[in-house]
């Protein structure tokens, strides 16, 4: 069996030592400084009111970051309790990847907040240690009663008033353009879209369904679904068109044709109508965003989800600084059995996850006994070094799908083969767990979250 360091992209990040451990699943968004990109400086046309056109794919490794010879641009994502998670950790992730400053701020007592989804986030610092900084970018992540605690945080509601007194950019998603923008004054002869639930909050000569919508300085998106057009759109007016081409390439955006499973040797999931569990293992170096929005769609439709971390305690470091608390150590997941065993990717995280003598255990055992695995970005390099998936087809991200000898299918968003799901990763994480979601509880309840989370479901 060829070495796991042969497939995956040679990686060189240092991974944060950890301090302390939690007892229910947190994510710590770390202070990191981004390693800057070259790029010429942006020309934002205040007219810009539609989202980027569909982007060409990429073969970039999913961790390497850009260098930049710019000044950095300082951005402010405000959470607390109730924020939608995929949105804060998208936008976060995105916009570090870009080159961005990202400071993370509470607008809560302390620094820890429980999110919409049950996840715990710890801000950076608290919003009155930002009172006076100058920010490129104030975007708001949305959800509820996420976005009414930002409505009644005075702090915030001064920063960002100044934000636009001063004509620098500023943002909101789902819930958060109606429920904390418009209460401030701040959607005045603005063109502005929001979550549907709240559209009927919004002045009605105003109000767009839009994706996107761009109205001079503001910047306003409608659920989970778009946050990933969302935050490259705001890529685009920090650092300009090429840079948010550039990053969306990064994250496989625009490369399938749609966003429909392709299966073979089909097989139903059948589970005797218990509630399923999934197991989510993770290490110093995964994927936050795949991480995150997989525990949280797989939530939204009702499954039990497991964090597990293959460290030697809870805390882990995710590609991008972000800190993940998970729910048990990987040793405690072998006391039950799982219906599910995903893998995420992160290219530092696989090599450690390929390193848990449990977590290999655990896997021949889902194959021995017939019971469902699946891998997303580089994580099918694990399966493949295990001799998981022979005879099996499947995809992986581009950079390392060419490199494992197996019925590989390259350019593919997600394939199922019997009770095996693969995904290219990043962006494509939310077709997948939802061909999950459709493959345990049916067509119906993937639809339905997929509404919810603003996201085009495929019609078939």
């Amino acid at each position: 069996m060829e070495s796991l360091s042969l497939v995956l992209p040679h990686h060189s990040t240092k991974l944060t030592p950890v301090a302390s451990v939690a007892t229910v699943p947190s994510i710590s968004f770390a202070s990191v400084t981004p390693q800057r990109r070259k790029t010429s400086a942006p020309k934002r046309s205040p007219k810009l009111t539609k989202p980027i056109s569909p982007l060409t794919p990429t073969t970039t490794t999913t961790d390497t970051a850009l260098d930049s010879s710019l000044p950095l641009k300082k951005v402010l994502v405000p959470i607390g309790f109730g924020t939608e998670e995929m949105e804060a950790v998208i936008l976060v992730d995105v916009l570090r990847r870009a080159g961005a400053e990202v400071t993370v701020a509470s607008v809560e007592p302390q620094l820890e907040v429980e999110a919409a989804g049950g996840t715990k986030l710890v801000a950076d610092t608290d919003i009155s240690a930002c009172s006076h900084e100058v920010f490129d970018l104030v975007a708001l992540p949305g959800g509820m009663p996420g976005s009414a605690r930002l409505r009644d945080c005075d702090v915030l509601r001064k920063i960002t008033c100044k934000q636009a007194e001063e004509k620098r950019l500023y943002g909101a998603i789902c819930a958060a353009p109606a429920v904390t923008l418009l209460p401030w004054g701040l959607l005045r002869k603005k063109k502005t879209t929001c979550h549907p639930a709240f559209m009927d909050k919004l002045p009605t000569f105003w109000a767009v369904k839009s994706n996107i919508q761009v109205s001079g300085e503001l910047t306003t998106s409608r659920g989970p679904g778009t946050t990933f057009q969302f935050a490259l759109s705001l890529v685009e007016q920090l650092f300009g068109e090429s840079a948010a081409k550039e990053i969306g390439e990064l994250l496989l955006m625009g490369t399938a044709n749609d966003n429909t499973a392709q299966e073979f040797n089909t097989v139903e999931w059948s589970l005797s109508h218990h509630t399923p569990n999934v197991l989510l293992p993770i290490a110093h170096g995964s994927e936050e965003i795949e991480v995150v929005i997989i525990a949280d769609i797989l939530k939204r439709a009702r499954a039990n989800v497991i964090v597990a971390s293959v460290e030697n305690n809870l805390e882990i470091s995710a590609s991008r600084g972000t800190k993940i608390v998970a729910d048990i150590l990987i040793a405690d997941a072998q006391e039950s059995a799982h219906d599910l065993i995903i893998l995420p990717g992160g290219n530092a995280g696989v090599q450690r996850l390929t390193k848990s003598k449990v977590l290999k255990k655990l896997l021949k055992e889902q194959n021995s006994a017939g019971r469902i695995y699946g891998a997303v970005s580089s994580s099918p390099a694990i399966l493949h070094k295990q001799g998981l998936l022979k005879e099996k087809r499947f995809t992986a991200h581009p950079s390392v799908v060419d490199k494992l000898k197996d019925e590989a299918i390259n350019g593919a968003k997600v394939v199922i083969d019997g009770k095996l799901i693969t995904s290219e990763g990043l962006s494509s994480v939310t077709d997948f767990a939802l061909a999950i979601v459709n493959k345990l509880y049916g067509n119906g309840r993937a639809r339905s979250v997929a509404e919810g989370l603003v996201f085009e479901y495929p019609k078939s």
